[in-house]
């Protein structure tokens, strides 16, 4: 953008060419104009005459006519406008410069600001080089919003390749920090899975002691900016905090912080769910301009996506580690029935033996002939008729009375009635 285009720059150039009224024409025509207008004489740039707007640019304490270039800007190797007012007096010729930079002030008040103007030799009726004419406009909100606006196409870079949610937003509110003209603080608070409490994401220029005492302070109405925004879901716009009552429990921590304002923005999930806020801090209080506005706007939406991109990918990697986990437990189980299926066959293997073991001894024991009296009557012997045949499933048998056989399978383990022709336990009922 040139600082005069079409008519505008062959009206000026007709004007100036007017000889000693046309300062006053040109003073007339810029007088109500946001572009800036001034006027310069000899080669120490002494200012003559100035539109309010660059008054206003410039500041009123240093925009006095009789003052030299050097006192109204007294930083001349930084001042790119100084530079196109030698080279304008030396050659008589115009020169346009674009987006040049003037640093404003000192100290820590001092800020830049940037201009697109038109330089222009004004001369006497002998046609002598006796000063220049400035006209232009700033350009610096354009020039901050390239620089933001290019912040943010990085922001979102860092968002499409899942950089951390933690060095998103830190870069974030960092950017904000340095490029916007006025000193401000970024704070961006998460919110917890149930939108009760608000946990510190990124703040990286306010106070340690402030950020701790924060972190997890809960959402609901009358608590702070942030703790009010979230509650409400909807801006919440803190002009003085020394005076808010939203911030009756935390003033001490702001006059500490040395805080004089606090704008806080709840930020929303695409299905209206609370993520966290998002604030911007100021020393002195301070109400919020369009360009603040439309910044929060921007920002917020940028927090947003980051944040639920964490989410998404939280959710991811916790269903990836279910489905892993739920695999190996699969695989556990599966080993689990292997081994059960394997021991099932070495003891069907091992009973199988047994049994043909058994039914070897019991086919030897059958061979064997009845004894007359009973063998159960240990050393001291029973003279008791052998009326039943028991065994155990070592193979061994015997042949004993009642009374016996009923105490060897009470008290001896693994003994059965082995005597067929009793009929098993009939012999046992009948005896």
């Amino acid at each position: 953008m040139s600082a005069l285009d079409g008519r505008d720059q062959v009206e000026v150039s007709r004007v100036a060419a007017g000889g000693g009224g046309a300062e006053e024409d040109l003073r007339a025509l810029f007088g109500q104009s946001t572009a800036i207008f001034a006027s310069f004489s000899g080669p120490e740039h002494v200012l003559g005459t100035a539109n309010p707007a660059f008054t206003a640019s410039i500041g009123q304490g240093r925009a006095r006519p009789g003052q030299p270039l050097a006192d109204v800007l007294p930083e001349p190797a930084e001042q790119g406008l100084r530079a196109l007012l030698d080279e304008v007096h030396r050659t008589g010729e115009a020169r346009t410069g674009r987006d040049v930079r003037v640093v404003l002030g000192d100290g820590p008040d001092a800020r830049e600001a940037f201009f697109d103007v038109t330089c222009e030799a004004r001369r006497d009726r002998s046609g002598e080089v006796v000063g220049v004419r400035v006209i232009g406009v700033e350009t610096t909100q354009v020039k901050h919003a390239q620089r933001l606006m290019a912040e943010h196409r990085a922001l979102l870079e860092q968002i499409a390749r899942q950089a951390p949610l933690t060095e998103v937003l830190d870069g974030m509110a960092r950017s904000i920090e340095e490029l916007v003209p006025q000193e401000l603080f970024v704070s961006v608070l998460l919110a917890d899975p149930d939108g009760l409490h608000l946990r510190h994401g990124a703040a990286p220029s306010l106070p340690g002691f402030y950020n701790e005492a924060i972190d997890g302070i809960a959402t609901g109405e009358g608590v702070g900016s942030c703790g009010t925004a979230a509650h409400r879901r909807e801006p919440v716009v803190v002009a003085d905090i020394a005076t808010d009552p939203f911030w009756d429990d935390f003033r001490h921590l702001a006059e500490r912080a040395g805080l004089g304002a606090c704008w806080s923005t709840p930020i929303l999930a695409r299905d209206g769910g609370l993520l966290g806020t998002f604030a911007l801090y100021h020393r002195t209080p301070r109400v919020p301009q369009d360009t603040d506005l439309a910044l929060i706007q921007v920002f917020t939406g940028t927090a947003a996506l980051a944040i639920e991109r964490h989410h998404d990918d939280q959710a991811k990697r916790a269903a990836e580690a279910r489905a892993e986990a739920a695999l190996e437990e699969l695989g556990k189980a599966v080993e689990a029935e292997r081994e059960l299926r394997a021991d099932a066959e070495r003891r069907a293997a091992a009973a199988a033996e047994l049994n043909a073991k058994m039914r070897a001894a019991a086919e030897n024991q059958a061979r064997t002939p009845r004894p007359e009296q009973c063998q159960l009557g240990g050393t001291a012997g029973c003279g008791a008729p052998a009326e039943i045949k028991v065994a155990d499933s070592w193979g061994d048998a015997a042949w004993g009375c009642a009374a016996h056989v009923e105490e060897a399978l009470i008290n001896v383990r693994s003994v059965f009635i082995a005597s067929e022709e009793l009929g098993g336990l009939a012999a046992y009922v009948h005896r």
